[in-house]
């Protein structure tokens, strides 16, 4: 007779590649709205041209 499969084991090895994959694509969202944030809030600092100044 052959070895029962354990399924238990493999269910489990399943949930935890989900688990991996569903939290890679987690960070690379954040990393993705964090780097979009960074240049919204970079950009009008580095621009000083447009900094109003009062007429002498």
């Amino acid at each position: 007779m052959g070895r029962k499969p354990n399924y238990g084991y493999e269910k489990r090895q399943k949930e935890i590649a989900k688990k991996a994959k569903k939290e890679e694509k987690r960070k690379r969202k954040s990393g993705e709205e964090e780097a979009a944030v960074e240049e919204d809030s970079v950009t009008p600092a580095e621009s000083s041209d447009n900094v109003l100044t009062p007429p002498d």
